[in-house]
């Protein structure tokens, strides 16, 4: 297995590939995991110096059921199956999900109206488990909900999961499974060729048969380095708030709201880290790294998840943080072949995208076989099972049996999360490990809780420079 951040790219045959996937977020990570099924030459490459490290880092968390996707679309069939493969996943990789159930909250008569005609469109979708409630119903439900809701959708099945855990047990059971992954690799220009494409990075030169474009915001840029101009991709920023775990008895559910035209809209929802979550905003900008959270769009939001929970702003706010989507002014995925190009386009994945992530992989699969791929026969990948970060499943510090074995998994060095010295040692030993700081927070939540560092960040830094003290020492 093989795990590059720095240094030359291999050369000769050792740069031969028959598929790179270009971008290891979330669906390109699936991607690789997939084609890694088969005796196949992979490499998954990323502009960034981690996995995950985009819009997959970024998002509501929310493993959806499609309930509400436009029916009859690529979208509508790749969640529903997705939601099936990631759930089945999660189970045997140990990905924390809750199946919390989601609430869609009607506020006015208008959107109360829009709940039978959202329950339809969730049998069209192959969910017919939805049901109204009335007022009272849902006062039951959610005691502390805002005074003034009129009724809601219930949508069994609807579930949070941990987003940094899925991108990364995608990305090692690759690797584990024979891919190559090489970071801080930016392939800058493309030129196509038979039988190889060469792909120009900053660290060297890549050859691939197959092609795969799965660069999230940068699609619609990486399309034009081969010569395709097939959408546009508009970032919308996403603004979210998350509240301490106090405040994590205050909802029972995912709530929702009534949808509008530019997405979900603000939702109020626990997370796998026993956190509640507020937010998204949805604003459409042209640069595609404003990851800035600003005053206007936190006020916003405090002035609606004010009316959905009042008991919700009373309670401390741990951090705030920003994501961006992939629109591309089409309710639907823009996955397509290219077969003259060996070549296959994976653009406007939006929030969807974790849940039907390996469903998106298995219609790729497809595709490159339109595109002249013979992936030949299949084989069992590398077993994976990633450490636990949801706080409704077991923790180290808890784990009496662990902790006399090694007994750094019961030395807890960020309070906040408790999250201890063996997390923390495992996950910079591990097989993809983190590129920095952030990316060991995403495998341990160390420094994500209420002091976002301030007690435990000198140790945790102190831990990560070590690990690179003896990585140069070797």
């Amino acid at each position: 297995m093989s795990v590059t951040r720095t240094g030359p790219l291999p050369t000769g045959e050792a740069a031969e590939y028959d598929v790179v996937v270009v971008g290891a977020g979330v669906v390109g990570s699936a991607i690789a995991r997939t084609l890694a099924r088969h005796p196949l030459r992979i490499a998954l490459v990323e502009a960034a110096n981690d996995v995950g490290d985009g819009t997959s880092k970024a998002n509501t968390a929310i493993l959806h059921t499609g309930f509400d996707a436009a029916p009859s679309t690529l979208e509508a069939r790749l969640v529903r199956e997705g939601h099936r493969l990631l759930s089945s996943y999660a189970r045997e990789a140990g990905i924390p999900v809750e199946p919390l159930g989601a609430l869609l909250v009607a506020w006015d008569e208008e959107q109360r109206a829009a709940l039978p005609r959202l329950a339809e469109k969730a049998e069209r979708n192959g969910h017919h488990a939805t049901r109204l409630l009335s007022a009272p119903e849902l006062a039951v439900r959610e005691p502390h909900l805002g005074p003034g809701a009129l009724g809601a959708l219930e949508v069994p099945g609807e579930s949070v999961i941990c987003p940094w855990t899925t991108t990364l047990a995608y990305a090692t059971q690759a690797v584990r499974s024979g891919v190559d992954l090489h970071l801080n690799c930016r392939v800058e220009k493309v030129r196509p060729g038979d039988p190889y494409h060469r792909l120009v990075t900053r660290r060297g030169v890549l050859r691939t048969r197959l092609l795969v474009n799965a660069c999230g915001l940068h699609a619609d840029a990486f399309d034009a380095l081969v010569g395709r101009e097939d959408f546009t991709v508009t970032p919308r920023r996403g603004q979210l708030l998350v509240f301490d775990k106090f405040a994590r008895d205050l909802v029972r559910h995912i709530l929702l709201p009534v949808p509008g035209p530019l997405g979900k809209g603000v939702l109020v929802s626990p997370t796998v880290y026993g956190n509640v979550m507020l937010g998204p905003t949805a604003e459409d900008l042209d640069d595609k790294t404003a990851t800035d959270t600003t005053a206007q769009g936190l006020a916003g939001l405090r002035e609606q998840g004010g009316r959905i929970l009042p008991a919700l702003l009373d309670e401390e706010v741990t951090a705030v943080y920003a994501g961006l989507r992939a629109a591309t002014g089409q309710e639907d995925y823009r996955i397509a072949a290219h077969p003259g190009l060996r070549y296959v386009t994976v653009g406007g994945i939006r929030s969807t995208g974790l849940t039907a992530s390996l469903a998106i992989a298995e219609h790729v699969l497809g595709l490159l076989a339109d595109c002249g791929l013979d992936p030949g026969p299949s084989r069992p990948l590398a077993p994976v099972r990633m450490p636990n970060l949801g706080e409704a499943f077991p923790r180290p510090y808890r784990d009496a049996e662990l902790i006399a074995r090694e007994p750094e998994f019961g030395m807890i060095v960020c309070h906040c999360e408790r999250v201890t010295r063996g997390e923390i040692r495992a996950a910079l030993g591990s097989t993809i490990p983190p590129g920095g700081l952030d990316g060991l927070r995403r495998r341990t939540r160390a420094r994500g809780g209420r002091c976002q560092g301030n007690h435990c960040g000198a140790e945790v830094r102190a831990l990560f420079e070590e690990r690179l003290y003896e990585e140069g020492a070797r």
